[in-house]
């Protein structure tokens, strides 16, 4: 079982001062815009992405469902990874911001082959996988699938199995509703429609990729923050998480009054310094 630390945020926020230069960057908005690029792939879609140059270990930055690598954490992590040296991606996954594809044409499986694509062809060396919401989840199959190509793992409202175990818990009745229509309108306050529309093809998919069920032969530092106002993936996500890696090295940081997108100033600059300290711990002991 992993040994867990459960850290006050305060003190996490004192963890490392040698980059407190990058905190006008990440607070005020400044932005360093890479360009996008495309990657063509064999009777795959086009996938978008911005890649920055620099040092290992890079950074890769897994984004949520329905989102894109356009949003406040994607782009005030390319201006800390630019204020280090340290090279960074952001990516959309297929069907998503501006790669290739329409959404509903595809699943986790696909969203999965992205991420090992970026890994194996995109980036050099180990990298740090930060994954958000379900991006956390895709950086965990990514590093059980690409073990030599993870540096460290660092997940933000991590929605590991989210819609598989969201589904089940549903009554029995519901369930079946949705099994007859094919579809499930899945309740969000992150659109105007107020759901998204899953195929029932979608969440038999997903289930082929649940990890909660067994131990996690993931050995590399885990760091997992996550809001205890999340009303959209439970805290205790996170602690299941912390519980399946077998690394021993794994802190799980809560904020008191975090939402599931951790978005605010304060969150982000939670993010950075975690990132910067993983960082400072893998170039040290390289």
């Amino acid at each position: 079982m992993a040994s867990t630390v459960l850290r006050n945020c305060s003190n996490v926020l004192k963890i490392n001062v040698r980059q407190f230069t990058i905190l006008p960057h990440v607070s005020t908005g400044v932005r360093h815009k890479t360009t996008i690029q495309y990657a063509t792939r064999p009777d795959l879609p086009k996938l978008a992405y911005r890649k920055l140059k620099g040092k290992s270990p890079g950074v890769v930055f897994l984004p949520g469902f329905a989102s894109h690598m356009g949003g406040q954490k994607a782009e005030a992590l390319e201006e800390f990874c630019k204020s280090l040296g340290h090279s960074y991606l952001r990516f959309d996954y297929s069907g998503c911001g501006s790669s290739e594809g329409e959404m509903g044409n595809y699943n986790i499986g696909a969203w999965k082959k992205d991420v090992l694509y970026v890994l194996d062809e995109l980036v050099e060396g180990p990298q740090i996988l930060v994954g958000s919401s379900m991006g956390g989840w895709l950086m965990l199959l990514a590093a059980l699938a690409r073990p030599e190509k993870t540096a460290a793992l660092v997940g933000i409202s991590t929605a590991a199995d989210h819609f598989v175990t969201a589904f089940h818990a549903l009554p029995i009745e519901t369930k079946k509703e949705i099994e007859e229509q094919g579809f499930w309108k899945f309740p969000t306050k992150h659109n105007e429609e107020g759901f998204y529309t899953l195929s029932l093809d979608f969440l038999k998919e997903a289930e082929n990729h649940c990890i909660l069920h067994s131990p996690m032969p993931v050995s590399c530092p885990v760091r997992l923050i996550h809001g205890l106002k999340d009303s959209d993936v439970p805290w205790h996500v996170s602690m299941q998480v912390a519980e399946r890696v077998l690394s021993n090295d794994v802190d799980v940081i809560f904020r008191k009054l975090g939402l599931h997108r951790m978005s605010e100033k304060d969150d982000i600059k939670l993010i950075v310094y975690t990132i910067d300290d993983l960082i400072d711990k893998l170039t040290t002991l390289g």
